[in-house]
């Protein structure tokens, strides 16, 4: 089963004072049995708009004006924008419970995941004009994070008989165990070594291309 799926996503734990909402896409290749247990890997995307990054105006303390502006090598107000871009890897595993006896390869579908999460914070200077943001400063700046995942869905995967229509809709948590991956922030002028819990969870939807192994030929004799 490869397919392609979106989620729109509320955070919780430290992630909460960080981030706001976010959506994400994704890609999975997920093999199911003739038993019903699946297993396999996924890929996901996550962003968010501007406005749901939290606390942007003390992040620049120590180069802000007294107004909390950051003046770029002009004289004037940079123009600054701020961005959540992560992603996640994860082995999959778990069984779907048919509902029909019309339709085995359509019902309830549970399934576990295993894997990495990263996140940070993405700064871009619209006019490329602060020298005090260039490319590597922005990485004091970013809170880049990341760490092993746990993750959770629930929900229901339809496979149709006539292979037309095939979809997937539930429930999604995922938990990573994360940690700052810079070696020095710029704004506390310390080191962060925070052990941290970031959730993310939401409904994720998405639509699939299944892929059967080749029936053999039947014969039939009078």
């Amino acid at each position: 089963m490869i397919g392609l799926s979106y989620a729109f996503q509320l955070p919780e734990g430290n992630l909460k004072n960080r981030f706001g909402f976010n959506s994400s896409v994704g890609i999975h290749f997920l093999n199911k049995t003739k038993t019903n247990w699946i297993w396999g890997l996924d890929w996901t995307f996550t962003f968010s708009p501007q406005s749901q990054v939290k606390d942007t105006y003390s992040l620049f303390d120590s180069i802000n004006t007294a107004n909390g502006n950051v003046v770029d090598a002009n004289g004037e107000y940079a123009t600054l924008l701020f961005y959540e871009r992560g992603w996640t890897s994860s082995a999959k595993f778990g069984k779907l419970f048919p509902l029909s006896a019309h339709n085995k390869n359509s019902g309830i579908c549970i399934l576990t995941g295993l894997g990495f999460m990263q996140h940070k914070i993405r700064i871009e200077d619209k006019f490329n004009r602060a020298p005090q943001l260039t490319k590597e400063y922005r990485k004091g700046y970013d809170k880049l994070s990341s760490g092993f995942m746990l993750s959770q869905f629930v929900g229901y995967l339809f496979l149709g008989n006539n292979r037309l229509l095939n979809f997937y809709a539930g429930f999604e948590l995922m938990a990573g165990f994360t940690q700052s991956r810079r070696t020095f922030n710029f704004d506390t002028m310390e080191q962060d070594t925070q052990k941290r819990l970031d959730i993310y969870y939401g409904p994720r939807i998405g639509f699939i291309l299944p892929l059967y192994k080749k029936l053999p030929d039947e014969f039939y004799y009078k």
